[in-house]
């Protein structure tokens, strides 16, 4: 008789992530067709719109770069927290108080130059989502407190401080009564690149990114964090400085989800308003999984959900899909991935029990 039995690979396949990213989208579109379906809409039209509306002109595609660059931001910040194994959940929390940081600085100083006030701006949202992130950071070391509940409760704490802002002492007498600041000064608008509507938040991506690759593979710190983070009990042996470690990436996640809130708010708004939460801190969960923590492969993952949204948003227009269909194709995209990672670490073979 024949007995299915599993075996731990010694290494993965080559190609094996591409391979379980790709199966992981073309069954999310499966499942996605089958619920237009359902829903008594035109189910290979419907996944035709999804494409023509991501990649089907210059103007989507610039639309979804201009999406990608806060994921990115966040996505590599809630990465760097990952190596270490410090699962924060808290880049929406950070994201809010990097775009209150530097409306704080737009607001306070608008008649300064762009040379001046752009780099104040880009500090505090630096210095607010870096000490947002290291609040939790000191609750785990010193309280024992659970991370992921300690930030995911500071999501909701910086979210009510932004209405809280936007709703009273920021809150523009000229705006008719809707909650939003004043329009920012053209000194505290990030500028977009010439011929484009990307802003230059592209290239800060990119300078990050690129760091952020050079520091895993060839410091000595980002060597210190892939230990610790594969092995606890080993990180103290050695005398590796655990909690330093863990201070410096929820402070790094922080600021990094904290500019990708300043990029948002001075770039693509203008201004601070409620609107600006788009849940940008909660896709780039499942995009540091999509690209396993990889800070070059992330960018790719950070465009295709932003492509997704943009996608969504066709979906909406044309064929008036529920806002909430994009949020069932990345959990889709995520649970099959990581269904998927399984087969990356484990083979079956077939052997005959006697």
């Amino acid at each position: 008789m024949l007995n299915l039995t599993a075996y731990k690979r010694q290494e993965p396949h080559p190609w094996s992530s591409c391979l379980v990213f790709l199966a992981a989208v073309l069954l999310s579109l499966a499942v996605s067709a089958i619920l237009l379906k359902l829903q008594g809409k035109p189910a290979l039209q419907g996944i035709e719109l999804l494409f023509r509306g991501a990649l089907g002109s210059r103007w989507s595609i610039e639309d979804c770069l201009i999406k990608a660059i806060p994921i990115f931001l966040c996505s590599l910040g809630v990465a760097i927290a990952f190596r270490l194994q410090i699962w924060n959940i808290g880049a929406e929390g950070q994201f809010a108080l990097g775009a209150i940081g530097a409306t704080w600085a737009a607001l306070t100083f608008p008649d300064q130059p762009a040379y001046l006030l752009l780099p104040l701006m880009a500090v505090m949202a630096f210095v607010a989502g870096g000490l947002w992130g290291l609040v939790p950071a000191l609750l785990k070391l010193r309280m024992r407190a659970n991370e992921i509940i300690v930030t995911l409760m500071l999501n909701y704490i910086a979210i009510l401080l932004l209405d809280y802002l936007v709703y009273g002492r920021w809150k523009d007498p000229g705006s008719f009564g809707f909650p939003m600041t004043k329009t920012f000064s053209a000194t505290a608008i990030v500028p977009k690149i010439t011929g484009t509507e990307i802003n230059w938040g592209l290239g800060l991506c990119l300078i990050c990114g690129m760091v952020m690759w050079v520091f895993f593979r060839f410091t000595r710190k980002g060597f210190e964090l892939k230990v610790a983070g594969e092995n606890l009990n080993a990180t103290r042996y050695a005398g590796l400085p655990y909690e330093k470690l863990v201070c410096f990436v929820m402070i790094t996640s922080g600021a990094l989800a904290g500019w990708a809130g300043f990029i948002e708010a001075s770039a693509t708004i203008n201004r601070l308003q409620p609107s600006i939460m788009v849940g940008y801190g909660y896709t780039a969960i499942v995009v540091a999984w999509l690209a396993r923590l990889n800070p070059l492969t992330i960018g790719i993952a950070s465009f295709l959900l932003a492509a997704l949204r943009v996608g969504i948003e066709n979906l909406q227009l044309e064929l008036q899909v529920p806002a909430a269909f994009g949020g069932i194709m990345e959990g889709m995209i995520l649970l099959t991935v990581l269904a998927g990672s399984y087969f990356n670490e484990f083979g079956f073979r077939l052997r005959r029990r006697s």
